[in-house]
């Protein structure tokens, strides 16, 4: 492994000015700086992450964990932050909680253990973590009076339920997952706020609300918005073993724009987080704690985007209300 006094050697500058080239301390100018930087590149030079403890009391390293990695939403946003860490020079150990508060407890005792700086966690839902002595972001919601930073849920969930509304849908299911999430009880919260007080509109959770949405649409409903696209999936299912056709007879949304939305037979209309701005904004706010610094706009949230596809339609019954051409 090549050394700083190798390159030191090899520019024929001292050891000190290379440590401070490498680190950004002291007094070198930026035109030796690249230079060193790029010849320690060539020469393939890695800091020590123990060195660098020892003089720091810093590693360097973050800890993430994830609710559930099964769940395709989460690699995405854990791939996400660790790119935006990679840029900062920080590295990142991630750790699945599967479910299970008990083994977020643990997940987060396991990465202290290996000496982290800071923590990002992105909570079970109906969870807080536990005190910690390091710095730690939570990914949530607006809700959770400990959110670091996340997507505007409820704002989300407002531009689904503005998009069935301007279509035309007058008699709506929304479909939630679990009502111990605070996410889903703020996409919900969202989608009702912005339905006025003249539209037909039942709320259902889990799996048991799955055969009521489908129920309600045999009685009326000509739309159904679910808080996730998984649960979306679930209801297209439901729908193709009742024979009944989306977007013809009722028209579905989903939530996160899931990497198979836009291949799903019709494609799902749904409602994209902005997962990079997100991710940026959770690195910086952590490195800022590291740093003993306080963090910009902390509790922000970021806007969502309605992307609209070919599973949601104006209502068979305002097609039929028009005068033929």
């Amino acid at each position: 492994m090549v050394s700083i006094k190798q390159i030191a050697s090899d520019m024929g500058v001292s050891t000190a000015t290379i440590s401070n080239a490498l680190t950004g301390k002291g007094r070198v100018s930026q035109e030796l700086v690249t230079r060193i930087q790029t010849r320690a590149e060539e020469l393939g030079y890695r800091p020590s992450i123990a060195a660098r403890a020892l003089k720091t009391g810093q590693t360097g390293i973050l800890g993430l964990v994830m609710p559930d990695l099964t769940n395709p939403l989460f690699p995405r946003i854990a791939q996400t932050l660790s790119i935006q860490a990679d840029k900062r020079k920080l590295g990142i150990l991630i750790a699945d909680s599967r479910g299970s508060a008990d083994e977020q407890s643990e997940a987060l005792r396991r990465l202290l253990d290996r000496g982290v700086d800071g923590l990002i966690v992105v909570p079970q839902k109906g969870t807080t973590p536990d005190p910690m002595p390091v710095p730690v972001a939570v990914l949530n919601t607006a809700s959770d009076p400990g959110n670091s930073v996340s997507a505007d849920h409820s704002g989300g969930g407002a531009l689904v339920a503005r998009h069935i509304l301007d279509i035309g849908h007058r008699k709506v299911v929304i479909l939630g997952g679990d009502q111990v999430s605070e996410v889903q009880r703020d996409r919900i919260a969202g989608m009702t706020d912005a339905l006025p007080s003249d539209i037909g509109v039942d709320v259902f959770w889990g799996d048991a609300g799955v055969e009521k949405s489908v129920a309600m649409v045999q009685t009326g409903a000509t739309a159904i918005m679910t808080t996730s696209d998984l649960i979306a999936l679930q209801v297209r299912t439901e729908l193709m073993r009742t024979q009944i056709s989306v977007p013809d007879q009722v028209s579905l949304t989903g939530f996160d724009d899931m990497s198979f939305s836009s291949i799903m037979h019709p494609a799902l209309t749904t409602v994209a987080q902005n997962v990079d701005e997100i991710a940026s904004r959770a690195i910086d706010i952590i490195s800022a704690k590291i740093s003993g610094n306080m963090p910009d706009h902390e509790g922000e949230t970021v806007p969502m985007q309605l992307v609209v596809r070919q599973s949601t339609s104006i209502p068979n019954h305002i097609f039929s209300r028009r005068p033929p051409r």
